[in-house]
Order: C-alpha cells, then structure tokens, then sequence
C-alpha cells in the first residue's frame, strides 16, 4: 500500500487497514514503511530560491486604539528580501483603497504571483488593477 500511494504516510494507511479490518497500531505502520531516500518535493528554502524575486504578499490588519476606533492597516511584503515594501492606514477601508498594490511596485517591475487571504475586502478592485499579476488565495 506504501508503495502503490507514495503520497500516503502512516496516518492514512493505518486508517485503510483499520477499514479492511486489520488491527494494527499506527506505530506498527510507520516501523514497516519503507524509508524514502530523497524528500518528495523540492524544500521550502528550494522553492524560496527559485521564486522568491516573483512573489509578494499583501495582508490587510485591524488596530484597535485607545479610543475604540478601529484601523485598517494594509501591507505589501516582499518575499525575496522579507521586508515590508508599502504600507498604509486609514479608518475605512474599501476596495479600491486596497488596490493600492500598484503604488508598491514600480511599473516595470511588479511581482507575478501575489499571496493574500480571502478576505472580501478586496473584491473585483484589486483583480481590476492589474490583470498580469496573478492572485493566489490561502
């Protein structure tokens, strides 16, 4: 079974042989497994180095004050140099203020693939504002 579904552990396959029937512990499974010699995937610090310079990631934050109002903070990270590229905060946050992705880069050099949540603030703006940049939810 380990061999016929290498992207199963022994998690998985332990909860199949309890289906069919076949007490067996999980520890069991994991001692019997065969040991793979090369990772299944290139690493998180492989794929940074390969795709680091292309990727930015926006997040947008709420900061309660002193005086219970509520802020909105929107942030633009970039990923190869781990550092905050734009930032900016106001107590209404809409749409169009959060498709302020374009101010961040410089128009020849935007990322390709941009991280954010799923967050309905966004909307169709920021898909709007430019459609060569290629929005990955999470």
């Amino acid at each position: 079974m380990a061999t016929g579904s290498l992207g199963w552990g022994a998690p998985r396959i332990h909860g199949e042989l309890l289906k069919l029937g076949i007490d067996i512990s999980e520890c069991t499974v994991s001692r019997l497994m065969p040991r793979r010699h090369n990772p299944p995937s290139q690493t998180w610090r492989t794929f940074l180095a390969n795709h680091g310079g292309k990727l930015a990631c926006i997040d947008l934050l709420t900061v309660p004050t002193v005086t219970f109002r509520r802020l909105y903070v929107f942030l633009v990270l970039s990923v190869d140099r781990r550092r905050v590229v734009h930032w900016n905060v106001t107590s209404g946050a809409s749409a169009e203020w959060a498709a302020q992705i374009v101010d961040a880069f410089p128009e020849d050099t935007p990322p390709r693939y941009l991280l954010r949540d799923r967050d309905g603030v966004y909307g169709a703006a920021l898909e709007s504002v430019s459609p060569g940049l290629a929005s990955k939810r999470s």
